[in-house]
C-alpha cells in the first residue's frame, strides 16, 4: 500500500510541481524538521514529474557521507564535486629546462557541461554547501532543489543563507514517526526544552553520567552503531575505552585490522568506489585493515568505507596523531612510493636520490572513530547512536548541537548526561 502525503506535504509538493512546471526561478528551497519526511517527499515529487531519478532527475549531497544515506534508501545519488568538477590534467610543473617534473597541487575545474538530459538536480542537506560550490552549481542553469533542516548546527566553514529563507518548511511530523520517542526528543532539544532522565518507550533513554555499570556500559558501546560527543577530550577517552573492549593493548598504538577509522582529510584525488562516485574526503567513516608503519611519520593501510564493500589499497597516512598524538605532515604534502611499496615522505631526499621509479600520493589523514564529534556525524545516520551530551559547551548552539545529535539515530537512542 503506497504511503499518504500528509497535508503540509500535499501542499509543499503542489508548491514545488508549479514552481518547476510554470515559473523561470532556478531555486526551491525546501526545509523540513526530522520525522517531516524530506526524502520521502522529494521521490514523489521527481516521480510525479515524470522524472527518472539519476537520469533526468540528479541526486546529489555536499558530502560522500550525506550521499550514502540517500544511496541506502533507495535513491540513486553522488555528490556535488562528482557532478560538476573535473581534474585538472593541464596543471602542471616544470623545471628550469623546461621540462615536466611532477603534477603539482592537485587542482580542479567545473566542468564546461554536466549532461544535456539533466532537468532537476535535488540537493540534500544543503545547508552544507559552501557558497563557493553553490555558485558553480547554479551556473549551468538547470533547476535545483534544494533541501535541509535549518535546526541543525551549521558548518564550521561557514554556510550559504538557502534555509534561513525556505519557499517551504515542512512543520508537520508524519504519522509513522508520531510516537517516535526520538522524533519526540529531537523536538524537545529543537525548542530548548530540558530533557528528563527516564526511558521514553524503550528504544530511548536518557541517564545521568556514571548511572551504567561497567558490563552493561560495554554491552551498550560495542552494539552502538556511533557514539558522538561534543569534546576532543571525551572522544579520545572513549576511543580508548573501546580499543580495550576489544582487547587491543595500550601500546599498539597504530590501528589494527577491523578497526573503525574516520577521514579528517579532504583528498579529492583518490575514489573509493569502482564507480567513482564518491572521494575519499573529511568525515568518511571506515575500516581500516593491512596497517604497516613506514619511514618519516608515515603510515599505510588498506580502507573500506562503511557503506562500500570495495577496499581501497595501500592509502599512505599521517602516522603521528596516533604514535604521538599529533598530526607530522601539513595539508597537501605528498608521499612518494616506491617500487617496493614503500612510502618515504617527498622531503627524503637521501633516499629518492637512490631510486627512480616513484609515484606520488597525498598523505591521508585518519583517526580512531568508535566516537566522533558531532559536526563529523552531521549528515549521516546511524541506526543504534549513544550521545555524550556537551551540548552545554556550545552556548547558543546548544539547542542545534543536541538536536543535530539525537537525529543522527534511525532506530535507538542512549543520552548520557
Amino acid at each position: 500500500m503506497e504511503e499518504e502525503l500528509t497535508a503540509d506535504q500535499r501542499n509543499a509538493e503542489k508548491m514545488i510541481r508549479e514552481w518547476y512546471l510554470n515559473t523561470d526561478d532556478q531555486v526551491f528551497v525546501l526545509s523540513g524538521y526530522a520525522g517531516t519526511g524530506k526524502t520521502f517527499l522529494l521521490k514523489r515529487v521527481v516521480e510525479g514529474l515524470g522524472l527518472e531519478a539519476g537520469k533526468q532527475a540528479v541526486f546529489v549531497a555536499p558530502t560522500g557521507k550525506a550521499a550514502s544515506v540517500l544511496v541506502k534508501n533507495g535513491t540513486p545519488a553522488s555528490t556535488i564535486h562528482s557532478l560538476i568538477y573535473v581534474r585538472d590534467d593541464e596543471d602542471f610543473e616544470v623545471n628550469e629546462d623546461g621540462e615536466i617534473v611532477r603534477k603539482s597541487r592537485l587542482r580542479f575545474v567545473k566542468k564546461e557541461k554536466i549532461g544535456d538530459g539533466i532537468r532537476l538536480i535535488v540537493v540534500d542537506e544543503s545547508s552544507m554547501v559552501d557558497n563557493l560550490v553553490l555558485r558553480d552549481l547554479l551556473s549551468y542553469g538547470v533547476k535545483c532543489l534544494f533541501s535541509g533542516d535549518n535546526a541543525q548546527l551549521p558548518p564550521v566553514n561557514g554556510a550559504n543563507v538557502l534555509l534561513e529563507h525556505p519557499d517551504y518548511q515542512l512543520t508537520e511530523i508524519v504519522r509513522q514517526e508520531r510516537e517516535n520517542p526520538i522524533i519526540r526528543l529531537a523536538g524537545m532539544a529543537r525548542r530548548g526544552e530540558y530533557i528528563e532522565y527516564g526511558n521514553y518507550g524503550g528504544n530511548a533513554l536518557v541517564v545521568p553520567a556514571g548511572f551504567l555499570h561497567a558490563e552493561e556500559r560495554r554491552r551498550l558501546f560495542t552494539k552502538a552503531g556511533q557514539i558522538i560527543v561534543g569534546r576532543n577530550k571525551t572522544r579520545a577517552a572513549v576511543n580508548r575505552e573501546m580499543r580495550g573492549y576489544q582487547g587491543i593493548s595500550p601500546e599498539r598504538k597504530l590501528p589494527v585490522d577491523g578497526e573503525k577509522v574516520i577521514c579528517t582529510l579532504n583528498n579529492w584525488e583518490r575514489f573509493i568506489d569502482e564507480d567513482r562516485a564518491f572521494n575519499l574526503v573529511n568525515g568518511i567513516i571506515g575500516y581500516c585493515y593491512n596497517v604497516e608503519e613506514q619511514p618519516d611519520h608515515l603510515g599505510k593501510m588498506d580502507f573500506r568505507a562503511e557503506f562500500l564493500s570495495n577496499v581501497v589499497r595501500s592509502l599512505p597516512f599521517d602516522s603521528a596523531v596516533f604514535t604521538h598524538g599529533a598530526y607530522a605532515h601539513n595539508y597537501g604534502e605528498m608521499a612518494v612510493r616506491l617500487v617496493d611499496g614503500t612510502y618515504v615522505h617527498e622531503s627524503d631526499y637521501a633516499v629518492l636520490r637512490r631510486v627512480k621509479a616513484k609515484r606520488e600520493e597525498t598523505i591521508c589523514r585518519f583517526e580512531f572513530a568508535y566516537a566522533i564529534t558531532c559536526h563529523k556525524a552531521q549528515g549521516s545516520e546511524f541506526d543504534f547512536v549513544v550521545v555524550f551530551d556537551e551540548s552545554y559547551l556550545f552556548g547558543e548552539d546548544r539547542a542545534r548541537w543536541l538536536y543535530t545529535a539525537v537525529t543522527r539515530a534511525k532506530k535507538k537512542l542512549l543520552i548520557i548526561r
